[in-house]
């Protein structure tokens, strides 16, 4: 095989299709655009969601639902994760401070405490709110919650 040889695998190869470039070319005349109409002009842009002059989607499906203003959103936190925290730092004190230095809770979040996992330590537990499970584990283990 010598240099000469050398030729592209069969297909790999495409030529490009060249719009608008006389009758010769077979793309020439209206350039793949058919004829009139906006489509066929420059500067022809679709709204979205324009559906060829029928109802949109968006507009024959009807509305629903609503976005209650005084919804509250908590980041929940499980007892488990108190549990190996405290066993982590020898800590009798869990605060809010604790969880954002441990990146498990952003600066602005609210914090509630849910009561999934076992609690064996004697923990203080400062939180935005706690679920029933959760009050019961913490007193259970003789430990205490401050709300915030």
């Amino acid at each position: 095989m010598e240099l000469h040889d050398l030729k592209p695998a069969v297909g790999s190869n495409k030529k490009r299709k060249r719009i608008g470039r006389g009758p010769g070319s077979g793309k020439g005349g209206t350039s793949t655009r058919g004829h009139k109409g906006a489509k066929s002009r420059s500067g022809y842009k679709q709204k979205i969601g324009f559906e060829g002059g029928q109802m949109p989607l968006q507009r024959r499906v009807p509305k629903g639902g609503f976005k209650n203003r005084f919804r509250v959103e908590y980041k929940a936190v499980n007892v488990s994760l108190l549990e190996t925290m405290a066993e982590k730092n020898n800590a009798e004190k869990i605060t809010v401070a604790d969880l954002i230095s441990a990146g498990v809770v952003r600066k602005n979040q609210l914090v509630k405490v849910l009561g999934q996992g076992t609690l064996s330590h004697k923990l203080e537990v400062e939180a935005h709110a706690f679920s029933k499970k959760a009050e019961e584990l913490i007193t259970a283990a003789g430990g205490s919650i401050v709300k915030l």
